[in-house]
């Protein structure tokens, strides 16, 4: 595929350079530098093109509320979709002098994202599959099917006792969250685009993992993910998040480092296992 001609063709610039950034399982990334704005050209495999009908829909659902902060869908056709370049560096990439007031924007940008509202409970494509009208339910349908993964990809057999009877203990948190929200479910540094110069966050990207949810599970994944115990990341959090029940955001702690070593363990990726293996441990005795 002749990238530059395309985006020449579609967005009627003319192209001075194309960077691949990316040629994954999903899809083939490029950035094309213009004579105006970059864009992102992301090329998608045939088996792939529900992915890319999730992203669009995604991004329209987030456009009301987020303008500016998301990359703006350009094209969409024969397995391609062009997006305009949200400026900055990954913040997994920078060291910005204050963690508080980066997280504190972080928390004010994820609040806004679960001001969408859903109309139940599920795996987004460009529609909630197998949707479920509560949270209870959803949440000990995706515990069953992460301890049976744990247990049939041969997580370690005490560790799955103690965390299936920790989720039937806290299970009745689930009941507490009333409605399903749009989350991002994957919001860490890697995602966040900041500007080293202000430190302002300029936005975010990657919206493929997206769910109707809790919106606590989509900050309890921010905080598993990247800020872990840094008690100024969590500060800055609740500065723009505002404070939130932290028995729930513990249960679900420990369902995202499940989700996380049974995707490990089941693309033969043993490197991180004992250590996931061992925040579980920690989670649950934490929370116990």
């Amino acid at each position: 595929m002749d990238v530059a001609q395309l985006v020449r063709d579609v967005v009627g610039l003319d192209v001075s350079e194309v960077v691949q950034r990316t040629g994954g399982q999903l899809s083939t990334v490029y950035e094309v530098r213009t004579s105006a704005e970059p864009v992102i050209v992301k090329v998608y495999a045939p088996e792939w093109l529900w992915k890319q009908a999730k992203e669009v829909h995604v991004y329209g659902m987030l456009e009301q509320e987020l303008a500016g902060s998301i990359p703006r869908v350009m094209h969409v056709g024969d397995g391609v979709t062009m997006l305009s370049k949200v400026d900055g560096v990954p913040l997994s990439e920078a060291e910005p002098p204050d963690w508080r007031a980066m997280y504190a924007q972080l928390g004010e940008l994820l609040q806004r994202v679960h001001r969408i509202e859903q109309p139940a409970y599920g795996y987004l494509t460009d529609q909630i599959l197998d949707p479920l009208p509560d949270n209870d339910q959803y949440m000990r349908r995706q515990f069953a099917k992460k301890l049976q993964e744990f247990e049939q990809l041969g997580g370690d057999p005490k560790l799955h006792a103690e965390i299936t009877t920790h989720v039937e203990q806290h299970a009745h948190l689930f009941a507490d969250n009333p409605a399903a929200v749009l989350c991002h479910n994957d919001f860490h540094e890697g995602n966040i685009l900041v500007d080293p110069a202000t430190w302002r966050v300029n936005g975010f990207i990657d919206v493929e993992n997206a769910i109707a949810a809790d919106p606590l599970i989509d900050l309890a994944k921010t905080i598993q993910y990247s800020a872990h115990d840094n008690p100024e990341k969590l500060a800055g959090l609740t500065d723009g998040y505002g404070a939130v029940p932290e028995d729930r955001i513990g249960v679900y702690r420990l369902y995202h480092s499940l989700e996380l070593w049974d995707w490990f363990q089941s693309i033969g990726e043993t490197t991180y296992l004992d250590s996931i293996a061992q925040d579980l441990a920690k989670l649950v005795e934490r929370c116990g």
